[in-house]
């Protein structure tokens, strides 16, 4: 079954703004999907076509095989949806902003309570439940947003822009959080600036740019469209590199140096070569993301035309 089923989707705003162009896009039940683009390419419109909040110019939209047409109370059971901006009451505590939103849904207060429990628990929230959520700090207001949105137990969570603003460590944490999510049957949409989350988390990538899907493939498959990547590599210690042959070789300092790997090569016959050399290899990181680089490519492309 398919999560999200969009077909020719189009969005014109009444001062003439084409947002969304014929957008066509399908994300599979239990994917981890990434929707990329630059501000204004159209990712928020759709998200809110998607979450009934925009009404739609033409083209049609099923989620979980609901119609938004002629079923949107019950496709909206089926979403939970993390926005970029804080929008509960600060002034709420945080266990009565996740009750009262599980009440919009149906579910009475004390039928909802073991749950919020265990979900406030999961987000490391469940001893700030009584505080007003003004008094929270921005990463764990940011996972407050989380748990509203999943209070309903929702099989697709859209998570737009989910740990903008979110310090490394607690960005990590989010990241294992999400990840037992989707293995467990959520299917999960991302929009993100973080490409790095891209790469870590995702298994397909769209980017939608000037209303239209100009890129949709597996992550994995998107990474190999990149000429070269550089990786910095440690070694225990470093000896003279003039028998290496046909790498682009950068010298740190007495253990690290940096090399330039094409689409032709393989860093395994760069490894390969300095182990003839004796030196041994304590690490290897690359240096970027290959898929922000496709990325950064399109809007350069998009800022020239």
């Amino acid at each position: 079954m398919r999560a999200i089923t969009i077909s020719n989707l189009t969005k014109v705003y009444k001062n003439g703004v084409r947002a969304l162009n014929n957008v066509s896009l399908e994300v599979e039940q239990g994917d981890f999907f990434a929707l990329l683009g630059a501000n204004g390419a159209g990712k928020t419109t759709l998200i809110g076509i998607l979450t009934s909040i925009v009404n739609k110019t033409a083209g049609k939209v099923r989620v979980f095989n609901y119609d938004l047409d002629t079923h949107e109370t019950e496709a909206k059971k089926t979403i939970g949806v993390v926005p970029q901006e804080f929008n509960f009451n600060m002034f709420e505590r945080v266990l009565d902003i996740i009750t009262t939103q599980a009440g919009y849904f149906g579910i009475e207060r004390r039928a909802v309570l073991p749950y919020a429990q265990e979900l406030l628990t999961r987000l490391g929230l469940w001893e700030k439940r009584n505080s007003p959520a003004r008094t929270l700090s921005g990463g764990m207001k940011r996972r407050l947003m989380i748990a509203r949105a999943l209070i309903h137990q929702p099989k697709l969570l859209i998570l737009d822009e989910p740990t903008a603003g979110v310090d490394v460590e607690l960005r990590y944490e989010m990241w294992e959080y999400l990840r037992s999510l989707n293995k467990n049957g959520v299917t999960i949409l991302l929009t993100t600036h973080y490409l790095e989350e891209v790469e870590q988390m995702c298994r397909h990538a769209a980017i939608i740019k000037k209303g239209e899907i100009v890129i949709n493939d597996r992550v994995k498959h998107l990474m190999q469209q990149v000429e070269k990547e550089i990786y910095t590599v440690a070694v225990k210690e470093l000896k003279p590199l003039n028998m290496i042959n046909d790498f682009k070789i950068t010298t740190i300092d007495d253990h690290t140096l940096e090399v330039e790997v094409n689409r032709t090569q393989t860093l395994n016959a760069f490894i390969a070569q300095l182990s003839q050399l004796g030196i041994i290899v304590t690490d290897i990181r690359p240096q970027g993301f290959r898929l922000e680089k496709i990325f950064l490519n399109l809007l350069k492309s998009d800022r020239k035309a």
